[in-house]
């Protein structure tokens, strides 16, 4: 795919077939005038290689390019500027988005054809990096590429010292690209949004990349979805938090050793007071997880989502009435979906829940041991002024469950 085919014309003429990056690019808002077009086609073409011989078509078209160091910097500008505008981009773009490309090694090289760069050998797309001072944004995920090359990306990222916001999930990070990138993000001070979900190498190695995260930090999203933590990576995480004074959003979901962590978790939450989303969806949380988490929520006041789903030994653990719960004002979206709630769990919450005022989204679904004591609680939904969406499917409700809710909307 990353290789330039040739195919007779009915005039005899040899011309490129469209190759991996013009279909890439065909949605571009920015497209080159036919001019352009076939100037390029042009410049791909070559004179000397004999049709069906792809070894030695490749040769020249590499070797016909001159080599980068020798371009000029002019000349290097404007290729990476052909790049750009091909990707809908321009030189001044504070955002560069690349997620789920679905590119291949031989795809990248293909693109280097393009991008020109400061080395032959670098991938096209992150050659642009030192041409983009500005960019605030840069988002590669779900591109399996990465894996085991992101120094090609850390090793520029101090040439892009606004960035706020870096992307890397599900991009199969090695432990050295784990190691690179703690070390780069020592250059980018102005860093706010942090995702390396589904990066099972993250776990086990979370301090090699939040190290160096001070007091002050600007961070304000930490994503960390199914990234295998380990509970060592849990108490960091815990000692982490009161450092990170600007988080809004956290997401430790799907990482099942952390709930053994949570106590250390939860004394970190007490001093992240501008928290407004926390999810901890599928993170091996007990009934005595509540309790914990329970006295940390007098502390955040500005929670507007607790997601504490799939956690199947919570049951339980709402027995005790914990009051802190309805301390939330601004919580506006609670997910116990598939928690294994008891009937004491039911009762509890029907105290709680209707005194969370800004309550916009309640989702219960998934607890077959809430249908008979269900009754009380959807009757009260009716002081939730707010409510807009309650989902309780599979919950085994009864007759007088229906009841009720058909009271709650007339």
């Amino acid at each position: 795919m990353s290789e330039t085919r040739k195919e007779k014309s009915s005039d005899g003429e040899t011309k490129p077939q469209t190759s991996f990056v013009n279909k890439f690019f065909r949605g571009s808002k920015l497209r080159s005038s036919k001019a352009e077009r076939r100037k390029e086609g042009n410049d791909l073409r070559t004179t000397d290689c004999q049709p069906g011989d792809e070894t030695q078509e490749t040769a020249t078209l590499v070797t016909a390019k001159p080599l980068p160091s020798e371009m000029e910097p002019g000349r290097r500008m404007e290729k990476n500027e052909q790049f750009l505008q091909k990707l809908g981009k321009n030189a001044v773009d504070k955002c560069l988005d690349l997620n789920n490309c679905r590119l291949t090694t031989a795809d990248v090289r293909e693109m280097g054809l393009y991008a020109a760069g400061f080395h032959r050998e670098h991938h096209g797309a992150f050659t642009l990096l030192p041409f983009l001072p500005d960019l605030e944004k840069l988002d590669i995920s779900w591109n399996d590429f990465i894996g085991g090359t992101l120094h090609s990306i850390t090793e520029q990222m101090h040439l892009v010292s606004k960035l706020k916001s870096l992307r890397l999930s599900s991009c199969r990070l090695t432990t050295d690209d784990v190691r690179a990138l703690g070390e780069a993000l020592k250059a980018v001070p102005d860093l706010e949004e942090l995702n390396l979900s589904w990066n099972s190498n993250v776990g086990g190695n979370l301090p090699l990349i939040l190290q160096n995260f001070q007091a002050g930090s600007k961070i304000h999203v930490l994503e960390l979805v199914d990234c295998a933590l380990t509970s060592e990576d849990g108490e960091f995480v815990g000692q982490l938090l009161p450092m990170l004074q600007s988080l809004e959003v956290l997401d430790l979901s799907i990482n099942r050793n952390i709930g053994g962590s949570l106590d250390s978790i939860a004394q970190g939450l007490k001093r992240a007071s501008t928290l407004k989303v926390l999810k901890l969806q599928s993170c091996g949380l007990s009934q005595k997880s509540v309790k914990l988490l329970d006295a940390a929520f007098r502390y955040l006041g500005e929670l507007r989502k607790l997601d504490l789903s799939c956690n199947k030994e919570l049951g339980g653990g709402f027995e005790d009435s914990p009051a802190q719960v309805a301390t939330l004002e601004h919580l506006a979206v609670l997910d116990l979906h598939q928690c294994s709630l008891t009937v004491g769990d039911v009762v509890s919450l029907t105290q709680i829940i209707p005194l969370l005022s800004s309550l916009r989204e309640l989702d219960l679904s998934a607890n077959k041991k809430m249908g008979s004591s269900s009754e009380n609680l959807l009757s009260r939904l009716r002081f939730l002024p707010a409510l807009t969406s309650l989902l309780i499917n599979n919950c085994a409700l009864e007759r007088e469950t229906f009841t009720a809710l058909g009271n709650m909307l007339s």
